[in-house]
């Protein structure tokens, strides 16, 4: 199992491409594995998915605490084959409409280091997969206090019900738009009073038991008012020239031009922001300029809610709380991306998906760790400092910026990605000689380069976990 957890770091791949490289490499034999066939690794993940629960509920221990926070998100990937009973279809984030595909949650600690993961059937809501993990952490993890980061979508009313009735959980999350822009409605948030303010606390009669803080960044702001004027100067560009058809004539009929405006009019999805006047012999359209302001006025706002106190978690806290759910993002880019594979997944039986989920997590979990590792041999910023404004966007380290304008480390080393870096310990190679005219042998291996030397040095320096 070893073996698999390092060989889907190294070179990801199936089960029968894992026996041919572990044949390439010494690492079946410094493990003393002997031959391995594609059937033996297949008894290994039915191994690990048999103790999955252990496993899991041994890093809860070695990395949460009572009162941590804890970052969950869900994720969903396509399937190939049709025989497996979890995949179906449902809101695919891969862009494969169609297509079959699983849905699975992931439990991260505050640095975003991955400690659970379960899979759920295909067509399932992201809100229907959080009160498992209450289930999770609760029962199995033993504890007592927690605070829950999750995303929006997870938020419900039947949700939020069940957080309540258990005693010790508390959440992070934030607002949906329909419910920041029913704040503004009621006076409760004031746009104005961020003109010089970009973090606030504040209360509404709808929320009586939670706490609300109100952030508001004006480069966000400005990149969706941009994205927003060009989205809208495409469609006019779409529906011009429908409009110059009907004003020549080759375009006639009600029924004819809406069929043309329909087929173009949300290709940029700002349907909603156009007004369009069809009749037989003419077609017009104008912008719903005051609709446009309205959402205008909101960009850049975002609302977080909470339920945990003043005193235990700090407004500013919380901005950098839920913020936090970018670390979760990433491990699913990983897990998802060419790093580790987990889609597209190929295997039939139910068991066995989980466990291949499972077996790419405890792989991210090795990754996440040789990067920290390595922080100083990657571009990675070793020494982000966390920024004293929240809400503003953070900024890399002048050591980090350093390394990205040199491609230098600070020894002087050329810089390298994670992948890049693997590659260069590759060409650390372990030679068999013969002595000609004779059975004699001996083994060389290549003298590492400075790079590779304190590459394995850093890797000594991890502190072992019991």
């Amino acid at each position: 199992m070893l073996a698999m957890i390092v060989q889907r770091v190294l070179a990801p791949g199936s089960k029968l491409a894992c026996t041919r490289q572990l044949g390439q490499s010494t690492l079946a034999e410094e493990l003393e594995l002997g031959e391995l066939d594609a059937d033996e690794l297949y008894a290994a993940l039915d191994w690990l998915g048999e103790r999955q629960a252990a496993v899991e509920a041994r890093l809860a221990h070695r990395h949460l605490q009572e009162g941590t926070l804890v970052l969950y998100d869900v994720s969903s990937s396509y399937f190939e084959g049709r025989s497996c009973p979890l995949a179906a279809r449902g809101y695919s984030r891969d862009r494969r409409r169609g297509s079959l595909q699983i849905v699975y949650g992931l439990v991260c600690d505050p640095e975003g280091r991955p400690l659970a993961i379960e899979v759920f059937p295909g067509g399932m809501h992201d809100h229907q997969t959080l009160l498992a993990q209450v289930e999770k952490l609760r029962r199995r993890f033993g504890l007592r206090t927690v605070v829950l980061v999750v995303d929006r979508g997870m938020v419900t009313e039947a949700n939020l019900e069940a957080l309540r009735a258990e005693e010790g959980i508390a959440w992070v999350s934030a607002l949906k738009a329909p419910a920041v822009k029913k704040l503004v409605k009621d006076g409760s948030l004031q746009l104005s009073l961020f003109d010089e303010l970009n973090l606030a606390e504040i209360a509404s009669a709808d929320y009586p038991d939670e706490r609300l803080v109100v952030c508001r960044n004006p480069l966000v702001a400005a990149e969706r008012r941009r994205k927003r004027d060009d989205l809208l100067a495409a469609t006019e560009q779409l529906l011009a020239p429908i409009k110059q058809r009907v004003e020549q004539g080759t375009l006639r009929g009600a029924a004819e031009i809406g069929l043309a405006v329909g087929a173009v009019v949300n290709k940029r999805k700002v349907k909603k922001h156009f007004e369009l006047e069809i009749v037989d012999d003419r077609f017009d359209y104008r912008r719903k300029q005051a609709q446009i302001d309205n959402e205008a006025a909101l960009d850049g706002f975002y609302v977080l809610r909470t339920s945990v106190a003043a005193d235990d978690l700090s407004a500013p806290e919380v901005v950098r709380s839920y913020k936090a759910l970018a670390q979760a993002e990433r491990a699913f880019r990983t897990l998802k991306g060419p790093e580790l594979e987990l889609r597209p997944i190929h295997h039939r039986l139910e068991q066995r998906v989980r466990a291949h989920a499972f077996l790419c997590l405890l792989a991210y979990y090795l990754e996440w760790h040789l990067r920290k590792a390595w922080a100083e041999l990657l571009f990675d910023d070793e020494r982000r400092p966390a920024p004293e404004d929240p809400v503003a966007k953070q900024e890399r380290s002048p050591e980090a910026k350093r390394k990205a304008s040199t491609q230098r480390t600070a020894a002087g080393e050329i810089c390298h990605s994670f992948r890049s870096l693997l590659d260069e310990l590759a060409l650390v190679v372990r030679n068999t000689n013969r002595v000609r005219n004779s059975e004699a042998t001996f083994d060389t291996v290549t003298e590492p380069n400075p790079t590779q030397a304190r590459a394995v040095e850093l890797i000594e320096l991890i502190p072992k976990l019991a």
